[in-house]
């Protein structure tokens, strides 16, 4: 609550109106008090007409509307007070994580940090609107109650003495069983918040690798912990209600018993007295249970407010994967496209009638004119999209026939910006397999995809932490980690998206040898349009408004399609072969 605390004493302003709206509540109470038995005494006890006690009936409405005024004021005070405070927490954490992108991005996942700018900062909230003017309230009014009572009658305000400090005494001791069960659901809310937006933004990948099973139940999980963490939080705050309830109205019958006993036994008080200290006793009480909740809210927002210290002040740890090692290949199944139609209603743009024939371990560039349906066409094939009209056959079998995860479990996409999770470079890489792989068989997929130096150059090597979407990493980085997967993976069909684009010279030569590698024990269908990465292809299938208009070799293409010709002519700086 430090942190807490040193921001609330900057609020001087604020806290000293607090102060006197506090000391003008108190007079409010006691005043409403004393109306109150002047009205009951003048009419009941003195039968008075009514007209004796409109000024006091006019007074009392006027007393009821200032204490209603000074409470929403109070309140709003607070909010605003709040207000403040959050929005500095909320810059400074905005701050930390914009003025190193790199670092700041490497470390974490983004549901978890706008988890933490958003949901535990909102949680500091009690903390000052309604934690500090509770505080400030219980510190003035009780006390002046206390005075007026004891003045009036001296043994009910001994009462109150006694019996006040077992209030505070219980809600301290509830409040730091609070504050760490506070921190504990706001951890498991950050890691809920982090898993969920993770998963989400990387959803194809974990489907083209089957792992959606096993992070649905990684989700399923984190959501689990954050429900029974708030439920124990509730836990706390039923039992501390039912517990202040409980102390506050014995106290209240302890002095309702003493003076039931002094007027109707003894006769040694008034009417007037009695009524005056039972109306302002519940008052009384009513103060100190109200900062035993707020006191609860309070250690609830220190919570946050811890959680907020330590994004701001530490760094993650990486996490490790288990062991296993790389299962042997399987054969590569022969793919049919007849007939296939696929469209999108929104946009308009259809693949139409692609008749084509993939023979395993066949290499296939697919090129074209920007918007001629290239990477659609690898989503279909991929299993990415349906079909609205045709059939796949794999092996000679329609691949609607097979499960979902059989199709995936043979297939790697890698796209031009592949997608990688918060974790660490190993835990990217072993995305790639289904079980769980050794460190062993990671480095090894590793070296094979060309990005071992680079990793065992870093300070901690395959712990190194990922930002999810591969911040911190470049985009040739990036496309040999989604390589080493595949090597891991060992698929027998993989599809390239233009995996070289924009990338220089050398990374994209250590891609393409890897490609070749890979391309020796699998079916191969890549997205290009550099020549030196086609022109060796088995077959180029050419495209051009959702159609394939050609296909045979590049020495086919070059002699029968003058658009394939032209763009080679293009690439060659104008002189054709």
């Amino acid at each position: 609550m430090n942190v807490l605390k040193q921001h609330a004493r900057k609020q001087k302003a604020t806290r000293f109106l607090l102060i006197v709206s506090s000391l003008l509540l108190g007079v409010t109470v006691i005043a409403q008090a004393l109306l109150f038995v002047s009205i009951v005494d003048h009419i009941f006890l003195k039968g008075a007409q009514f007209e004796e006690v409109i000024p006091d009936l006019i007074s009392l409405l006027f007393v009821l509307v200032a204490r209603s005024a000074l409470t929403y004021w109070n309140g709003r005070a607070g909010v605003k007070m709040a207000s403040r405070v959050k929005e500095h927490f909320r810059s400074q954490l905005v701050s930390k994580f914009s003025k190193n992108p790199l670092q700041a991005s490497m470390r974490g996942q983004s549901g978890h940090k706008v988890s933490t700018v958003m949901d535990a900062v909102d949680e500091i909230d009690g903390y000052f609107s309604q934690y500090i003017p509770q505080v400030i309230q219980t510190s003035i009014v009780p006390i002046m109650i206390l005075v007026v009572v004891s003045m009036e009658h001296f043994y009910s305000g001994l009462i109150m003495m006694i019996t006040a400090p077992f209030i505070p005494l219980f809600y301290i001791i509830i409040g730091i069983m609070t504050k760490k069960k506070s921190e504990e659901q706001l951890d498991k809310m950050a890691i809920f918040s982090g898993r969920f937006l993770d998963t989400l933004q990387g959803l194809t990948t974990l489907k083209l690798f089957g792992r959606a099973r096993y992070q649905k139940e990684l989700i399923e999980g984190s959501s689990l912990d954050f429900r029974d963490a708030t439920m124990e939080v509730l836990k706390i705050a039923f039992v501390s209600s039912l517990m202040l309830e409980l102390i506050s109205m014995l106290s209240i019958g302890l002095i309702a018993l003493e003076i039931g006993l002094r007027l109707v036994l003894f006769q040694s008080i008034t009417f007037s007295t009695a009524f005056f200290v039972l109306i302002l006793a519940p008052e009384f009480y009513l103060f100190l249970k109200n900062l035993g909740q707020a006191f609860h809210t309070g250690r609830g927002s220190a919570g946050a407010a811890q959680k907020i210290s330590d994004v701001l002040n530490t760094e993650d740890h990486p996490v490790q994967w288990g062991n296993d090692s790389i299962q042997n290949q399987e054969e590569p199944p022969s793919i049919r496209l007849e007939g296939v139609h696929f469209s999108y209603e929104a946009e308009g743009f259809a693949l139409k009638d692609i008749n084509i024939t993939l023979p395993p371990y066949s290499q296939t560039a697919i090129v074209g004119k920007s918007g001629s349906g290239k990477t659609t066409l690898l989503h279909v094939l991929a299993g990415l999209v349906p079909v609205s009209e045709g059939s796949i056959l794999v092996d000679g079998h329609k691949r609607s026939e097979l499960k979902e995860e059989e199709w995936f479990d043979q297939i790697s996409y890698i796209s031009q910006s592949p997608y990688l999770f918060s974790g660490t470079i190993a835990d990217n890489i072993a995305v790639g397999k289904k079980e769980e792989v050794s460190r062993e068989a990671i480095e090894k997929a590793a070296e094979k995809a060309g990005i071992a130096p680079l990793v065992k150059s870093l300070e901690h090597g395959y712990d190194t932490p990922v930002g999810e979407g591969g911040r911190g990493l470049s985009g040739g980085e990036k496309q040999r980690l989604a390589i080493a997967r595949a090597f891991l993976k060992q698929p027998t069909i993989i599809l390239f998206d233009e995996p070289t684009t924009g990338l220089d010279l050398q990374t994209e030569k250590i891609l393409q040898t890897s490609i070749q590698e890979l391309s020796q024990n699998a079916t191969v269908i890549t997205v290009a349009h550099r020549l030196h990465t086609i022109k060796h292809a088995d077959q180029i299938l050419y495209m051009e408004d959702g159609r394939v208009l050609e296909q045979g070799t590049h020495t086919n293409l070059i002699e029968a399609n003058p658009h394939y010709r032209n763009m080679v002519r293009t690439q060659q700086g104008g002189m054709a072969t």
